[in-house]
């Protein structure tokens, strides 16, 4: 296996469905790193941990870290499933950006981000990030965000150990259209 399609690989694993190779997650997204190798090896996928050390070192999106003895391994954010990734709340710039395609506009006019089926709006301190992300899903546009308003209205903050920044929701009214 190539090693974008194991990083692919674990972010549906740690993110998504862990069940899929019977992988357990404590209640902070945390797994055995030798069992999710032993698990990977039982589903026909032979990765050794050199491998697995190389993905989580250079995926350019930080998606994975291990634990400070490196025995264990998580997704550091994106989560569709129960976690709790124990984020203490951080104060973020005073505009953070949100990619997106064009044909979400009027919904997101109307309503504003919503975080669906994950565990938290994601925004990025950059715009070519957000375009970056935006891009996946269609013709892209950046929104800003006045992190500052909300904050003073009382809306938490979190940073991901990958640097991508979390908020339960953006409220129409602080965000700028389009960049």
């Amino acid at each position: 296996m190539k090693d974008q399609q194991l990083s692919k690989y674990l972010s549906l694993l740690l993110r998504h469905q862990p069940e899929r190779i019977g992988l357990q997650l404590d209640e902070q997204g945390w797994t055995s790193v030798t069992e999710l190798l032993e698990k990977l090896w039982r589903d026909g996928k032979r990765i050794h941990i050199e491998q697995l050390d190389r993905v989580v070192k250079t995926n350019n999106k930080k998606r994975f870290s291990f634990n400070a003895d490196r025995t264990r391994i998580r997704a550091n954010q994106g989560h569709s499933i129960k976690i709790d990734l124990a984020y203490e709340p951080a104060d973020p710039p005073a505009i953070l950006y949100h990619g997106t395609a064009t044909r979400f506009l009027e919904s997101i006019q109307a309503q504003g981000l919503l975080k669906r089926n994950r565990h938290h709006v994601h925004l990025s301190a950059d715009q070519e990030t957000a375009r970056a992300v935006g891009q996946r899903h269609g013709k892209p546009c950046i929104l800003s965000i006045d992190t500052a308003a909300m904050l003073a209205e009382g809306h938490q903050f979190f940073c991901s150990a990958n640097g991508v920044w979390l908020c339960e929701q953006v409220p129409p009214q602080f965000l700028s259209y389009p960049l």
